[in-house]
């Protein structure tokens, strides 16, 4: 199966290319670069690969939740790909792509959100090694996570922005704690490919980011209220 995919979530933005049990992957190195790099780093993937937009079968982005821009940008861009080339679309939550790099039975996903916020998630990986969502994304204070029982390897920005907060909220039942993890277009074009053959892809026209947060700005009382950084 052939899938190309966009994670631009974060400032860490990257492509890739699933080429049968082929992954060709280019990093996008800083947020002011990904709408100038995306299409062009598409485009050396799939000369590298040897195929024609033609010969994909599906296009996926990270559809977050994550930075608006970035979600805004990919999910643009993998609509125009599969519009012009006749392609089903795979909207692939950017939490559950971080929680198949990490690669643990249970995981907790906390992303910083800015705004004195986190963006979290637990999954619980199935038989067939997928991460699967207990529940939908929330978007919350760092002090309002709520963790089920039981132990959880932890991953995403939020441990690093948030520590103290997290640590007190997760009261020792982290195994593994991961900070510096961040969804990647590789675990984006797995999850794609999953998409693809369980019948799950949606038109391109359908395809719509994954937001979490309807306000994007808060006052500088509202962020301290919230338990936020003026």
């Amino acid at each position: 199966m052939n899938i190309l995919s966009i994670e631009t979530a974060t400032e860490h933005g990257s492509v890739a290319l699933l080429h049968g049990d082929e992954l060709l992957v280019r990093r996008i190195q800083g947020a002011a670069n990904h709408s100038e790099a995306v299409l062009r780093d598409l485009r050396e993937l799939l000369a590298e690969a040897g195929l024609a937009v033609a010969q994909l079968d599906a296009v996926a982005f990270g559809a977050g939740p994550g930075a608006f821009t970035g979600l805004r940008l990919a999910c643009g861009v993998a609509q125009g790909i599969a519009l012009a080339a006749d392609l089903g679309v795979a909207a692939v939550g950017s939490l559950q792509a971080l929680a198949l790099q990490v690669g643990a039975p249970r995981v907790l996903v906390a992303t910083d959100a800015r705004m004195g916020e986190i963006y979290c998630a637990t999954f619980v990986v199935e038989a067939a090694g997928v991460p699967e969502p207990e529940g939908a994304p929330r978007c919350c204070a760092p002090l309002e996570l709520e963790l089920p029982p039981g132990e959880w390897s932890a991953a995403g920005s939020a441990f690093r922005a948030w520590p103290e907060e997290l640590e007190a909220r997760t009261a020792g039942r982290l195994v593994a704690c991961l900070p510096d993890l961040h969804p990647r277009a590789e675990e984006v074009a797995r999850l794609g490919a999953i998409q693809a053959h369980a019948g799950r892809l949606v038109a391109p026209e359908l395809a719509a980011p994954l937001y979490v947060r309807d306000k994007v700005a808060f006052t500088t009382a509202e962020r301290l209220a919230r338990g936020g950084r003026a």
